[in-house]
């Protein structure tokens, strides 16, 4: 059995708002498929602190990893050894690499338990005010300065021509650069979600405004996690 289990998207949200059964599945299982070990290990206190951290068993698996890297883990999972799969934050699977542990586990006829938790993309598409029925996430955009100009423009115009939300991330560290190049490549009424620090109690920011309005009111995005959303009201 593989368990996918949620991550906190901020270590200032109170445990109670998450469902029970992640510290019941954390402290029956000591095998996990983690993106990084210290992250991991903060994860499964937080959930679990009862949990012994001598007991964990962590594989690596990051955006660099195949299933062939694997092998060890796979043959303890053919002889019938459980394993959770966690993310950096938010659900495993989206913006993550673990979906090649899930495809591995399909073809082998191992069972799949997906375990209900936040995830940073749908909490901030619920709180935009946009079309939530039909959206388009991107992940990261193009480092390149041109490759990201054409790609921010592009995504304005798919959002008048289909009504599609648009939906893409930026690491951290480089939301506001981000930033200036949406307010430099988008149309002043093009209409902007930015919604930071999702779920932490006192520092949460979400808001959605034409650009018009955001390039009067920069946020400071520097090294907090954020998501950006193109939609139309």
């Amino acid at each position: 059995m593989l368990v996918l289990l949620p991550a906190y998207l901020s270590e200032e949200t109170p445990v109670g708002c998450f469902a029970p059964v992640i510290r019941d599945y954390i402290l029956k299982i000591d095998y996990f498929f983690v993106e990084n070990e210290k992250t991991a290990r903060k994860v499964i206190r937080f959930f679990a602190p009862e949990k012994k951290q001598s007991d964990l068993k962590l594989f690596l698996l990051n955006k660099h990893s195949e299933s062939a890297d694997l092998k060890d883990a796979q043959q303890l999972m053919k002889n019938g050894q459980d394993f959770g799969l966690l993310s950096e934050a938010g659900l495993p699977c989206i913006a993550d690499p673990g979906n090649i542990m899930v495809k591995w586990c399909h073809e082998h006829d191992i069972k799949v338990v997906p375990v209900s938790g936040p995830s940073s993309i749908i909490l901030a598409l619920i709180s935009s005010g946009f079309n939530g029925q039909e959206f388009t996430f991107h992940g990261y955009l193009p480092i390149d300065k041109a490759q990201r100009k054409s790609r921010i423009q592009h995504l304005e115009n798919e959002v008048a021509k289909t009504g599609y939300s648009q939906i893409f991330m930026e690491t951290p560290y480089r939301n506001n650069q981000l930033f200036d190049d949406l307010c430099r490549y988008l149309s002043p009424a093009a209409m902007l979600c930015i919604a930071a620090n999702i779920n932490h109690p006192q520092e949460e920011f979400i808001r959605t405004r034409p650009i018009r309005e955001w390039k009067q009111h920069k946020p400071e995005l520097h090294k907090i996690p954020a998501v950006f959303i193109l939609g139309r009201n």
